[in-house]
Parts: structure tokens; C-alpha cells; sequence
């Protein structure tokens, strides 16, 4: 198997709910981690699993030393907000930081939390499945985030 779809974390919302974990994504440094696809996301793993450099994030990833280095992007402007009765978490859409960036094979990112160090450092938040190979050659590298947000939840 390999990516086929863009989820969040059951532990991330577990955690969250549970007060086990002190996520503020609307404060917190998020970051997006790029990985080829010679790995499986799997959203029910435990909360530990989910964490950059844990599980099968520990290979796989793909980075520009001075475009997209090891461990990712910043997430800017993040929003968590809710509407009647769907909570959205939102960014802006994330861009490598030059416009040399060479990355190949890009099938998807991990989002996860690098401010948190208890009870699971750089726990992840989910996974998005770009639905193919991305790549870029000396040029930029961006994100485009779905009009929706990164998570929609409906209550």
C-alpha cells in the first residue's frame, strides 16, 4: 500500500479532547514534513506513532536543504475556528523559502505540532494525500491548502 487519502489523527483528536495532550493550534508551531510514497499513513495509530521522526515517519522524507529542510515547513497564519457547527483549522498556504528549491517524488505531508514536548514530542495533527507525485525542479514549492481548511469537523 501507500498514500491514498488525507486524514487526521484519531489520537489528535482523542488527545485533544482528553486533555492529554496540550495542543494550541492556534498558537503552537505547526509544521509540514514532505514524504515520498514508499510509506502507508495510517490514522488510528497511537499518539506516539503519529510524531515526526516516530513510526513510519522516520524515513521516507523528502527536503531541500535550503528550501524545504528535514523536519519541514512553518505553517503561517494559522486559524482554529468554528462556524454554526463545523470547527475548521486553517493556514496560509505553505511555500518553500527559496525559489532554487529542487524536490522529486512528493507525494504528501505530515502536519504536526513542534511545540509540543509531553506526553509525545512533535505529535502529528494528520496526513494530506497531494493524489500524485509533486515535484520541482530550482524553482518554489507550495501548498496550495484546500479552500476548506486542513480540518473540517462537523458537529
Amino acid at each position: 500500500m501507500a498514500w491514498s487519502a488525507s486524514k487526521a489523527f484519531t489520537a489528535f483528536i482523542t488527545d485533544n479532547l482528553n486533555l492529554t495532550a496540550p495542543f494550541n493550534v492556534s498558537a503552537d508551531l505547526l509544521r509540514a514534513a514532505l514524504y515520498n510514497n514508499t510509506i502507508t499513513p495510517d490514522q488510528t495509530v497511537s499518539s506516539a506513532n503519529t510524531a515526526y521522526g516516530a513510526g513510519i515517519w522516520t524515513g521516507a522524507e523528502v527536503a531541500d536543504v535550503s528550501g524545504w529542510p528535514a523536519g519541514g515547513r512553518q505553517l503561517l497564519s494559522v486559524t482554529s475556528t468554528s462556524s454554526g457547527n463545523v470547527y475548521t483549522l486553517d493556514a496560509a498556504d505553505t511555500v518553500s523559502a527559496t525559489s532554487n528549491t529542487t524536490l522529486a517524488n512528493v507525494y504528501g505531508t505530515l502536519i504536526y505540532d513542534d511545540t509540543l514536548t509531553t506526553p509525545v514530542a512533535n505529535q502529528g495533527v494528520g496526513f494530506i494525500y497531494f493524489g500524485s507525485a509533486a515535484n520541482v525542479t530550482a524553482g518554489t514549492f507550495t501548498i496550495q491548502w484546500n479552500t476548506a481548511g486542513l480540518l473540517q469537523i462537523t458537529l
